[in-house]
């Protein structure tokens, strides 16, 4: 059985699983895939070899979480935020988009108002009508920060939406902008958040790919704001272990925790065991791992925003944490600049996705989480286009 496809893209070498969905969407093209959001990078040989040693047990029945990876995660939340969590809130998932639809659908009654911010990871939209639940919607803006334009927080637009929500689902650190929110950001949020009785789904699932600073996760900041707040995270992103399925949600709040956990009755699976495996072997052997991830992503971060921001048309703002830029190519005259670079021979992801209406039809997301050759290729590739368009 063949389980891997050898992509020779542009004089480069990737291996990637047949089954990948980002390799697979330009299969048979001479597409450079960037765009959904997982790494070419192979996980930590700490959980591959976690992985075989339960394959090499040869039983796959219903899992449930066991001690050691509890403690696992209790320590990473420790070690990395400063932030001792109780065990007994920790509700285990198949994934984080599961946990946004339990969110809306434990929160409030059917109409109720659940704000987001735009632009945003595509589900945070569709997520609220799903539930029965009506979005409410505002754009960031992009402002003067330390002497540089970043994306953020219209407050008071903010502030008037709110009034009308029961829900603020935040996505923290930011997909697609790469913002990491500074503490007086969260501050702010949380004061209105207290203002309008909101409960706080929190996504936090890039929070160990900070490339500046560290994460606060929201909760931390006040037991009154713990109270109010569902932090969804996972070793995934962070891995690229996403396809193994395996997520968490932290809630303090008894009540909320229940209501949760009633949504996803019948519903919503059990992680499987596989996933479980990994995410202990993740934590608690994985640091050395991701700090060379972590040093890889700013180079290609830093390349990608010396690229794109040298080109007539595109600029972006610095990327604080994930591995995904967010560019804007609105000055470039072109009405979908996704399939334009697709015909250019890169495959991008079209912001269309991240907002209402066509808001956003005039940026794309590019994902930086692949070898330098073949970013440099990509890259390229889109000087090319730009520079003959």
């Amino acid at each position: 059985m063949l389980f891997h496809v050898n992509y020779d893209i542009a004089g480069t070498s990737v291996i990637a699983p047949q089954d990948s969905t980002r390799w697979r969407k330009y299969a048979g093209r001479d597409v450079i895939p960037l765009w959904v959001a997982d790494m070419d990078f192979p996980t930590a040989p700490a959980v591959v070899e976690a992985l075989q040693q339960r394959v090499a047990e040869g039983l796959f029945g219903y899992g449930h979480p066991w001690p050691s990876l509890i403690e696992s995660v209790v320590a990473h939340c420790a070690h990395e935020y400063q932030w001792a969590i109780d065990p007994d809130w920790l509700v285990w998932l198949p994934g984080l988009v599961p946990g946004l639809h339990l969110a809306c659908r434990s929160v409030g009654q059917p109409g109720d108002g659940v704000f987001t911010a735009t632009p945003i990871y595509p589900p945070f939209l569709s997520v609220p009508a799903d539930s029965g639940r009506r979005l409410l919607s505002m754009p960031l803006i992009q402002d003067e920060m330390d002497g540089m334009s970043g994306w953020a927080w219209d407050f008071a637009a903010t502030d008037a939406l709110m009034k009308a929500a029961r829900l603020f689902l935040l996505c923290h650190p930011h997909n697609p902008v790469g913002r990491a929110w500074r503490e007086d950001e969260l501050w702010q949020l949380a004061a209105l958040a207290e203002k309008h009785d909101l409960v706080v789904c929190s996504d936090e699932i890039h929070c160990d790919l900070t490339l500046t600073g560290r994460h606060r996760p929201f909760a931390t900041l006040s037991p009154e704001i713990a109270a109010r707040t569902i932090t969804l995270m996972a070793p995934s992103k962070t891995f690229n272990i996403a396809g193994l399925g395996c997520s968490f949600a932290i809630i303090p709040n008894a009540e909320l925790r229940r209501n949760f956990r009633a949504a996803a009755h019948g519903i919503v699976p059990h992680v499987n065991v596989l996933g479980l495996a990994a995410c202990e072997a993740a934590y608690r052997h994985g640091a050395a791992w991701r700090a060379t991830l972590l040093d890889t992503l700013r180079s290609n971060a830093a390349r990608v925003e010396q690229v794109i921001n040298g080109l007539p048309g595109l600029s972006m703002t610095r990327v604080e944490a994930t591995f995904l830029a967010w560019i804007d190519c609105r000055e470039m005259g072109i009405e979908r600049p996704a399939a334009f670079f697709e015909q250019a021979g890169v495959g991008l992801s079209d912001g269309i996705d991240f907002g209402p209406g066509r808001e956003y039809a005039r940026f794309i997301r590019l994902n930086f989480g692949t070898k330098r050759t073949l970013l440099d290729a990509a890259l390229a590739r889109m000087v090319e286009a730009c520079t003959t368009n």
